[in-house]
């Protein structure tokens, strides 16, 4: 009878418990909870009411704030891992666009806007993949920064989408789902010109290694 385990190699006990502590520590966890808590805000939001609107806008803050956590914690505490370093930015495009996807549905900001940004973020993601396997690192820029940060409050005010009277001398409250879809028409602004910034990092990045191998 032949031995399914023959010609594979043995299994390294210390490695498999390496590989445990890199994925499982607190940023991953963190990040991973982000993941999490997706479905549960998209749940809430279905329900339609100013109160569900309201738990679902505090439970995608919480999930936003975990961005920031998460990536401060693994530089303070020395945890960064090749894992956290996939899944951070994966986190973060998937809460962001699944949100915005289920707004579309739900009638609260035009398709065409999310089409737009969808295909930005698939278009520099593909861009960055491709640098990287020609050994080119292209970081992220103050406009990038700024699209995500202007997405993150613009799909918290459309999550919030009601009137509430969030200033005091407007009692009849502030239409937050006008808010968000101005913010998130301003990130797309900002969305497309780091996309333009990205293209010319690149296209420098391959020209300037062209040159080295010359």
């Amino acid at each position: 009878m032949n031995d399914p385990t023959k010609g594979r190699p043995p299994r390294d006990p210390a490695r498999r418990k390496a590989f445990r502590e890199d994925v499982l520590n607190l940023p991953n966890v963190l990040t991973m909870g982000r993941v999490v808590m997706i479905p549960v805000v998209l749940w809430y939001l279905t329900r339609g009411t100013p109160e569900s609107a309201y738990i679902a806008a505090w439970l995608y803050g919480a999930a936003a704030v975990t961005d920031l956590l998460d990536g401060y914690l693994a530089r303070k505490r020395n945890l960064v891992s090749v894992f956290g370093k996939f899944l951070d930015p994966l986190a973060d495009k998937l809460l962001v666009m699944a949100t915005l996807v289920y707004m579309v549905q739900l009638g609260r900001i035009a398709p065409w806007i999310v089409v737009v940004l969808l295909g930005r973020e698939l278009s520099v993601t593909s861009l960055r993949s491709i640098a990287s396997s020609e050994g080119v690192v292209i970081a992220a820029g103050e406009t990038g920064k700024w699209k995500a940060a202007l997405q993150m409050v613009g799909v918290l005010g459309l999550v919030l989408h009601f009137r509430f009277p969030v200033v005091p001398f407007w009692p009849e409250g502030v239409d937050l789902n006008l808010c968000g879809q101005w913010l998130i028409l301003l990130s797309m602004v900002f969305s497309v010109s780091s996309a333009v910034e990205y293209v010319r990092l690149f296209v420098l990045a391959v020209e300037a290694k062209e040159q080295r191998r010359k």
